[in-house]
């Protein structure tokens, strides 16, 4: 059920200009420096779409990706002013795309629109980090597993290409607030999501799945009793590459 490779996903959300590169070079530098700790381990860091093609050109690593964090569905050119789509991002140079962030579900992004922005991102073979969580109303109300189920449900289908797929699970009451759910119960909900993705993909194949939500550099040990966690979707602390470093760093302390 644990995948071998540890994925560490940070999401700039917006934030960033050209001049933050170094924040990207320092986190390369880090991998070179640190190889053997890096072996097996995945960085990943999803920037605004303003920023993909500049730092694309400027990264040459063998330790980091790049993503964006959100495109429009429609996969050719049309009237939707101020929008990207998978295609164009694609082309800009990037691999990875978040979608499904519950930042973007709030704004009213409903699962059927997920839906075609993953198949649209899926058909320009970007990697999808797909973003699910109950808010703290459905936790409270013990909707947890119905609310997850519902969104992988309504928003993946049996022939994608489940290698191309993460899921991200994020409490939406976690994210920003310092609070994180109890190791156990963690444990569990990975479990259930792993099962379920499965059953209902029809697929001999565990997902990968990450966690985020308040991730950073002091909680981050708190987390490795859970091993069915693949790996971790890091929002703010993202932003500076310290704070980045010691989450991977402290994780393996």
């Amino acid at each position: 059920m644990t995948n071998k490779l540890k994925y560490f996903i940070g999401n700039w959300k917006m934030f960033g200009d050209f001049g933050d590169f170094k924040i990207i070079h320092k986190i390369n530098q880090f991998g070179y420096e640190s190889r053997k700790l890096l072996k097996k381990k995945k960085i990943i860091l999803c920037v605004p779409s303003t920023l993909i093609h500049f730092f694309r050109k400027k990264l040459v690593s063998k330790f980091i990706s790049l993503g964006v964090q959100n495109c429009h569905y429609h996969e050719g050119y049309g009237p939707f002013t101020g929008s990207v789509n998978a295609a164009m991002l694609k082309k800009a140079g990037a691999e990875y795309i978040i979608l499904g962030h519950s930042e973007n579900r709030l704004e009213g992004e409903s699962n059927k629109l997920i839906k075609k922005k993953i198949i649209s991102s899926l058909n320009q073979k970007l990697n999808v980090v797909f973003c699910i969580g109950e808010t703290l109303y459905e936790k409270r109300r013990n909707k947890t597993f119905s609310v997850l189920r519902k969104q992988i449900k309504s928003s993946l289908k049996k022939n994608f290409n489940i290698n191309k797929i993460i899921i991200a699970y994020e409490p939406v009451w976690s994210i920003g607030t310092n609070k994180i759910p109890k190791i156990n119960e963690l444990k569990n909900i990975i479990k259930f999501i792993k099962n379920d993705f499965k059953n209902i993909l029809k697929t001999k194949k565990y997902p990968k799945v990450l966690y985020g939500g308040s991730v950073n550099d002091k909680n981050i040990r708190l987390f490795s009793p859970v091993s069915e966690i693949d790996g971790f979707l890091i929002g703010g602390a993202s932003q500076s590459s310290k704070k980045f470093i010691d989450i991977v760093r402290n994780y393996y302390k």
